[in-house]
């Protein structure tokens, strides 16, 4: 369809820029996603996960972390009620980072909440998190966002379980290098000014540090609170 300029054309326009600036936004997660989707599915093919089940998690599940840790149990024949308890457990943190944005959506009607927390991950918390002021204005880039995402999640599956008979080892991919690559890309959309830059800096040296004094257990944590720490000491400061 092409529209020109009447009225109802541009009304056209001005419903939809919202759902197009949604996916422009999703495109770092996509190209994160995709390749990281097309990891889990090939797993999940060679831990004896069907190709339909494989693909309802991506669709009902939706969180990388816990689907990855799924296929490793359920190839290791853990049961049912394990699988379920030990997903749920690491998916906990989503109810943190749903609330805190929960203020922001107080104008939003209960399907659109359900719909915008079904889709919420790690990576599109990040971008709702850094333009979290606009979340009542914006609901349509919202939901473009968050289905952006899951759209590329489940296709990066989809793919993984076509080639799941075809790859044996996915390791000579550098598939794993995705996850970090896209953590950069939207780290560096977030460095908007000099004291996120510095934070930036300060957790990730600190990470370094830890992780090549031993700490590989605990040194994302501790590094994470020592530069949320330091940011909010700084964004104080500035403000007195």
């Amino acid at each position: 369809m092409i529209l020109g300029n009447s009225d109802q054309d541009r009304e056209i326009r001005r419903s939809f820029s919202p759902c197009w600036i949604g996916v422009k936004r999703a495109l770092p997660i996509v190209l994160g996603y995709v390749p990281i989707g097309f990891a889990y599915g090939v797993l999940a093919g060679k831990s004896g996960l069907s190709e339909a089940n494989t693909l309802l998690m991506s669709l009902i599940v939706f969180a990388g972390s816990a689907q990855f840790i799924a296929v490793g149990l359920f190839a290791s024949g853990t049961g049912p009620a394990a699988v379920i308890l030990t997903t749920f457990v690491v998916n906990l943190r989503h109810m943190l980072m749903a609330a805190s944005l929960a203020p922001y959506l107080n104008g939003w009607k209960k399907r659109y909440l359900a719909f915008f927390s079904y889709e919420l991950t790690d990576e599109t918390f990040a971008l709702h998190s850094a333009a979290a002021g606009k979340l009542s204005e914006c609901k349509l880039e919202a939901l473009s966002l968050n289905m952006t995402a899951q759209v590329s999640w489940v296709l990066g599956t989809a793919l993984g379980v076509i080639a799941s008979g075809l790859i044996g080892d996915i390791k000579p991919l550098g598939l794993d290098y995705a996850l970090a690559a896209m953590f950069i890309g939207l780290l560096v959309g977030q460095c908007e000014s000099p004291v996120r830059i510095i934070t930036a800096i300060f957790s990730g040296t600190i990470a370094t540090l830890l992780y090549l004094a031993g700490w590989h257990q605990f040194h994302i944590i501790v590094a994470t609170i020592a530069g949320a720490t330091l940011g909010l000491g700084a964004e104080l400061w500035i403000r007195r």
